[in-house]
């Protein structure tokens, strides 16, 4: 377990967050930039669940390239590979393009530390499969089934995804089991829990899902910079569907 002090958001957006712009290269929106962007949830980017277990620590990383530049934001299209971030990013796009205003929108902005676990179109492909209660093959088909939920719950559970304030490298959480980590979703966390294999899950909402897994291939996207992702094998929920 690695200990430290606990990490808040608020400490690491404040001076870059509170009066610059951020160009949102996705969908050419610029927007004002500002320390509510993250309301509620960035009041504490990383919090220990009881007393005996530590928050990760965080490391301190001074690249600037933003994980929407890494993922591609705005140019991704659907393939037919399943390990890639394609439904992902085309809902991050959707999200924007419905609310420019929206927290998505600090994925293009590499000055904000942050932390995304990102399902890949597989875990996407899962979901929709489970909801419509048929199997969905296709990358488009699934998309659509998610966007059936409406913008709103789209918006919900990317927000689900994004730890903001922290930059988490694979290093770091898999010396983090039992830490809570809260979310740009407010009032919503997420706990690691991780095993001798080594595996990192998280654990969400709903119980009837299984958890999603880290997958150790897909780590430290981006590493080197204040934005990292790492890729996870199932889409996590902020509710019980």
């Amino acid at each position: 377990m690695c200990a430290s002090k606990l990490v808040s958001a608020d400490e690491l957006l404040l001076d870059r967050c509170a009066t610059a712009q951020c160009a949102h290269e996705n969908v050419g929106v610029v927007m004002k930039k500002t320390t509510k962007v993250l309301g509620a949830a960035a009041s504490a980017a990383i919090f220990a669940a009881g007393a005996a277990v530590s928050a990760p620590a965080v490391q301190a990383m001074d690249g600037n390239t933003s994980l929407a530049s890494v993922l591609d934001v705005g140019n991704a299209e659907f393939d037919n590979s399943s390990k890639d971030f394609d439904i992902l990013t085309k809902a991050a796009e959707a999200v924007l393009a419905a609310k420019p205003d929206s927290p998505v929108a600090l994925l293009a902005d590499g000055d904000t530390a942050l932390t995304v676990f990102a399902p890949t179109d597989k875990a996407f492909k899962n979901l929709a499969s489970a909801l419509a209660g048929h199997k969905i093959k296709s990358e488009s088909d699934a998309f659509d089934a998610v966007a059936g939920l409406g913008i709103d719950t789209v918006e919900t559970v990317l927000l689900y995804h994004v730890i903001p304030g922290a930059t988490i490298t694979s290093d770091i959480a898999l010396e983090s089991d039992g830490a809570v980590l809260a979310t740009a979703l407010e009032g919503k966390n997420t706990k690691v829990l991780v095993s001798d294999d080594p595996s990192i899950r998280l654990r969400d909402y709903a119980p009837d899902f299984k958890n999603a897994k880290v997958i150790l291939s897909a780590v430290d996207i981006n590493k080197g910079n204040m934005q990292v992702a790492h890729g996870v094998d199932a889409v996590m929920l902020p509710f019980a569907p």
